[in-house]
C-alpha cells in the first residue's frame, strides 16, 4: 500500500516545569533544555568516554537512539549527527523566576523517536535535580499534557494511553479545509528561520525558497519514516505571489556541550503575506506548521503559523 508523503507520525507534548526556588534561568531556554537533556542522558547511559565517533556501542546507544534516531533511508544531503526526531519550542524569555513559577515549553516527537518518550522524561527529571543553566535552577516536572490538554504526567502519575501518536496527514487535511479558497495567507514566523538558498542565507522572506524548504523538510521526515517521497521532493511547486514581507535578523546564543564552546545561531523572524495561492501548495504550508523548516529545527527554529 502506497503511503501518503504526509503520513508522518508525531506526538505534541506541552510541558510545565515548576521552579523550586527563586532563580536565574537562561533567556533562550530551548538550548539549555536540549543541552541539559543530552547531558543527563549521557550521565545515565554512556559506558565509554563520550567519544561517540569511535564507540563500539554506538549502534545500540540509548543516547544516540533518543537524540539522533537513525533514518530508514538517509538522504545524501543530511549530515551525520543531525537531529530530526524532535522539535523543542519555548517562547518564555524571562530570566528571573520565583519559587513556584511555571516554565512552559513544547516538545514534538516524530516517528520512532516517540517510543523514547520515557527516556526524555527521565532525563528531564534528572535535569530538574541537577539544575538548568549556569545558575543551576532546580525544578520539578509539574505537568505534561497532550494536544487535547489531557494530562499524560500529572501528580507523579503517568498515563501513557494519552500519549497516542497522530498522523501529520490528518492535521494537514483539517488545515487545508480551513484555508481553501482564501486569496491570501500570512506566514507568521514566531521563531528564527535559518535557511540557505542558492549559496546564501535568506535575509528576507520569499515564497520560492520557503516552499522549497518545506518540501525538503517533508522529504527528510519521509526518509526518517521510511516513506518514498523522492518524486514529491523533486516536483516543482507552482508559486504564489508575494504581496509583502517584513523581516529582521536575530541572534540566539547557545552553549554547545559537544563542541565545548559558545555558538551563535542566526535567523530571520517576521511575516510574509502571499496571494493567488495554488491549491497544490496548501498541504505543504500546513505541514510546515508542525514540522518547522530550515536549519536548527530541533532548537525550535523555523516555526510559523498560518493566518
Amino acid at each position: 500500500m502506497e503511503r501518503n508523503i504526509f503520513d508522518i507520525r508525531y506526538v505534541r507534548l506541552y510541558i510545565s516545569l515548576q521552579m523550586l526556588r527563586d532563580c536565574i534561568v537562561p533567556k533562550h531556554k530551548v538550548s539549555a533544555i536540549r543541552g541539559g537533556i543530552g547531558e543527563m542522558l549521557l550521565r545515565a547511559n554512556c559506558i565509554r568516554d563520550r567519544n561517540c565517533e569511535v564507540c563500539d556501542f554506538e549502534s545500540e546507544c540509548l543516547v544516540q537512539r533518543t537524540l539522533y534516531s537513525k533514518f530508514e533511508e538517509k538522504p545524501d544531503f543530511v549530515s551525520s549527527g543531525d537531529s530530526v526526531g524532535y522539535v523543542l519550542e519555548c517562547e518564555d524569555l524571562r530570566q528571573e523566576m520565583r519559587q513556584g513559577d511555571l516554565l512552559n515549553f513544547q516538545m514534538t516527537l516524530f516517528g520512532k523517536t516517540i517510543v523514547y518518550f520515557s527516556q526524555f522524561i527521565q532525563a528531564l527529571y534528572a535535569l530538574g535535580q541537577a539544575g538548568l543553566g549556569k545558575e543551576q535552577a532546580q525544578f520539578d516536572i509539574y505537568l505534561i499534557r497532550n494536544e487535547e490538554k489531557d494530562g499524560i504526567l500529572w501528580q507523579q502519575n503517568i498515563y501513557m494511553e494519552r500519549c497516542k501518536p497522530k498522523m501529520l496527514s490528518s492535521y494537514v487535511e483539517k488545515r487545508v479545509q480551513a484555508f481553501q479558497g482564501r486569496f491570501d495567507i500570512r506566514l507568521n514566523f514566531y521563531s528564527p528561520l535559518t535557511q540557505k538558498y542558492q549559496g546564501s542565507f535568506l535575509q528576507d522572506f520569499s515564497p520560492e525558497p520557503i516552499l522549497r524548504s518545506i518540501q525538503r523538510r517533508v522529504y527528510v521526515l519521509d526518509c526518517f519514516e521510511g516513506i518514498d517521497g523522492e518524486e514529491a521532493y523533486n516536483r516543482f511547486l507552482p508559486q504564489p505571489v508575494l504581496l509583502r514581507q517584513d523581516s529582521r535578523l536575530v541572534q540566539v546564543p547557545r552553549y554547545s556541550t559537544r563542541k565545548d564552546q559558545k555558538v551563535i545561531l542566526r535567523g530571520i523572524i517576521g511575516n510574509m503575506l502571499i496571494g493567488d495561492i495554488p491549491e497544490e501548495i496548501l498541504p505543504y504550508l500546513a505541514a510546515g506548521e508542525i514540522l518547522h523548516i530550515g536549519k536548527n529545527t530541533s532548537f525550535g527554529f523555523g516555526g510559523y503559523e498560518l493566518s
